[in-house]
């Protein structure tokens, strides 16, 4: 349908059939998934009738082709106007096959993969009859304690900008009517992250300066991939709830940005505008929510029951009905479905299709780029083939590896770290003392792994939090291993053994009783579906770690929020001078986090040459060039990711002690020598303004390179204009 068929179709309804096309409902309320008496207790928890149902716009939650071809096809028998339903879900690390969680994705620093992985997920989810999904989360994020963090690759706004670009584009490809794409919904708008503590569903209150130069960067960058739909955050943003935002909504997001996309509210956002206190009733709630250009209300009827009201007494002009209409229909339009209502729902196909073995490929190589070595003294990894090993603690033949948003991926179905690790080593050199909960361990359960660590070369835990410790709703003021867990490597200790820790989480950890006790950690996160078999591969050698933090971890909770872009003090603390007590410090902790943003070891060790420039001036017309030479100087062919970050020494704000603006990954062999070779321009300099203008200043800066954000090589160069 073209643009003038469109506008016939929207005037063609009525009102309320306008209305009810703004309404989103799950699978439970539609006929053709159950009988009409199964319908009924939904439809009055929520007061609407069963007109309202069939003339509403969307549905959520609902996957696998014949259950959506049954609900699209009895829908479309009883609609007036033929307008197909839109299918959304939460495909967050994938439908069937399940990919490493997105902080572990983040982890990689490998936007082709991450690509990959959300173009798998659109093609499991086309087939089984999705037509959206609810990702990507690009929400930055420097709190732990929030359990979303799992759901956004990281605390770097660049980073997380490349990112989001990157799954836009495996979500969506170059055709939204490609019947196996699916759209994008990039969330949670604005600055859901910044929840206060850490908090799930809490306040944000920052600067719009603030909020324009970190928080906002990522959503910008997936609309400007192309990024089909957005949907509000739970949280206020300057003491008014985001549903309800106009200058947040239609200022920035519709004005500024031109966003004409659909607008979607996270689950009862709008009805929830009652509880923050900006409306008095589901009425003043619709009201406002409109205002800001909300298209489609999730689970909630403020619209359906009180829309139609506020357009007759002249509260709400139709013109912003029709308006939200037609971005519905013209997405629909976008998809194919007025074509093809079915689009890509293929029973068929869906069986061939769905965890085929080049997805769990797919998912095993991400999750092996993932892992984050974070410590090793004595190349305690990789294990030996000589070596008998004791796998010990709630994760040694867990399945529970997915983590939360996990789609319709089966527990089950994920290869478990003792089965891999039992098909790789040599018979008798493996022995297991598994079935301990996340949360206890029993006196019996400890003396079985005291046995098998005595008779053992090497201890390999394999610890964490179980999957519902974090994701939606998990937020946590304690963010350490359970008490448990640290009591068994306190027992493991006692042995003198080697002792390997394989973590399995969803969050920055505070390893107060791990880190120190442990000779090797390995941060797994939670892997996904091959995340067994990609782990077992690098604790025997057969992978070589390169992941990288994109998470700081404390050396505490105390130290929350801590990231490493943040802004000098006046009076910063000299490492040099512990003693002094006026400075900006902690006196009973470093500053400074356990592993910084960046962070992460290999079997491999790399050497770095300083920096040559190709000037020590830059201008606005000629960009430096930097080059690093780099070399692999251990006995293991491995990947480096080389950082490159920047300090405005002098601006008209305060700036960051440093800043991520790119980096390079060298693959080499042993001995081999590789050059990162990086162009800085002027806008790689530009920043917001107290007045909120987006320049550049001149001055000098610094230049740091290396492995990570805190062990690099400095220099200095001097931007220059013509009014410096």
């Amino acid at each position: 349908m073209n643009h003038e068929s469109l506008l016939e179709l929207v005037n063609e309804m009525t009102l309320e059939e306008k209305v009810a096309q703004l309404q989103q409902l799950t699978a439970a309320f539609y006929r053709g998934a159950q009988t009409d008496s199964a319908i009924t207790g939904p439809l009055e928890e929520l007061g609407i009738d069963q007109n309202t149902v069939d003339a509403s716009g969307s549905i959520l939650g609902l996957s696998g082709a014949e259950a959506v071809i049954a609900i699209q096809k009895t829908y479309l028998e009883n609609s007036r106007l033929g307008i197909p339903l839109l299918f959304m879900a939460d495909i967050v690390h994938g439908l069937k096959t399940i990919f490493p969680i997105p902080l572990a994705i983040g982890a990689s620093w490998d936007m082709e993969l991450a690509e990959k992985s959300a173009e798998i997920a659109a093609k499991e989810s086309a087939v089984s009859g999705i037509h959206v999904t609810f990702a990507p989360m690009v929400d930055l994020v420097r709190d732990p304690r929030w359990g979303r963090v799992m759901e956004s690759t990281g605390e770097d706004p660049h980073l997380n900008s490349l990112f989001a670009k990157a799954f836009v584009r495996g979500f969506q490809g170059d055709d939204l009517k490609d019947p196996e794409r699916i759209a994008a919904c990039v969330k949670h708008f604005a600055a859901y992250g910044a929840a206060e503590g850490g908090r799930e569903y809490n306040t944000v209150d920052m600067s719009e300066r603030q909020m324009r130069e970190y928080y906002l960067p990522a959503y910008k960058a997936a609309l400007d991939e192309g990024c089909a739909m957005v949907m509000t955050s739970f949280n206020t943003v300057d003491g008014i709830p985001a549903s309800g935002n106009e200058k947040l909504m239609r200022g920035i997001l519709r004005d500024e940005w031109g966003f004409d996309g659909v607008l979607i509210s996270d689950w009862a956002a709008i009805r929830e505008l009652i509880a923050h206190g900006t409306a008095e009733d589901d009425k003043e709630a619709a009201y406002r929510a409109m205002r800001a250009g909300v298209d489609i209300e999730m689970m909630t009827p403020c619209y359906v029951h009180h829309l139609p009201e506020l357009v007759q007494i002249g509260a709400i002009d139709e013109k912003m009905i029709d308006e939200a209409v037609y971005r519905v229909l013209h997405l629909k339009e976008q998809l194919g479905l007025f074509e093809n209502p079915l689009r890509g729902a293929d029973p068929v196909r869906e069986k061939e299709i769905v965890f085929c073995e080049e997805h769990r490929n797919v998912s095993y190589e991400l999750a092996a780029k993932s892992c984050v070595l974070l410590k090793n003294e004595d190349q305690v990894l990789p294990l030996k083939n000589e070596q008998k090993v004791a796998l010990i603690g709630p994760y040694a033949d867990s399945h529970d590896i997915l983590g939360w948003w996990s789609a319709e991926g089966v527990k089950e179905d994920a290869a478990t770290l003792g089965s891999a690790l039992g098909a790789k080593m040599e018979q008798g050199k493996l022995m297991t003392s598994a079935g301990f909960s996340t949360k206890h361990i029993s006196a019996e359960q400890l003396a079985h792994a005291r046995e098998l660590a005595n008779q053992a070369d090497v201890i390999v835990l394999a610890l964490g939090e179980d999957s519902a410790m974090s994701g939606e709703g998990a937020s946590r003021t304690n963010i350490q291993l359970p008490e448990a867990q640290i009591q068994l490597v306190q027992e493991m200790k006692k042995t003198g053994k080697k002792i390997a820790v394989v973590l399995f989480n969803g969050r920055p950890l505070d390893l107060h009783g791990v880190y120190d006790e442990a000779d090797a950690i390995l941060e797994a996160w939670f892997p996904g579906s091959e995340g067994g078999r990609a782990v077992a591969d690098i604790l025997l050698g057969q992978v070589n770690p390169s992941g990288k933090l994109t998470m700081s971890f404390p050396r505490s909770v105390g130290q929350v929020p801590v990231y490493y872009n943040r802004f000098n003090t006046g009076r910063p603390m000299d490492p040099a001078k512990t003693g002094e007590r006026y400075v900006s410090h902690y006196i009973d902790s470093p500053n400074e986090p356990l592993l910084p943003f960046g962070f992460g070891l290999s079997y491999s060790a790399f050497s770095y040459e300083e920096p040559i420039f190709s000037s020590l001036e830059m201008t606005a017309e000629e960009p430096l060039r930097v080059q690093v030479k780099v070399t692999n100087t251990g006995e293991h062919a491995g990947t480096e990711t080389v950082q490159l970050y920047i300090r405005d020494i002098s601006g008209e704000v305060v700036r960051p002690l440093m800043e991520l603006k790119d980096y390079a990954r060298l693959h080499l062999q042993p001995g081999e020598s590789g050059i990162a070779d990086f162009t800085v321009d002027e806008a790689q300099l530009r920043y917001h303004h107290s007045d909120l203008t987006y320049t550049s200043d001149p001055g000098r800066f610094q230049l740091f390179v290396g492995p990570n954000s805190r062990d690099t090589l400095s220099s200095e160069f001097t931007f220059v204009t013509s009014f410096s």
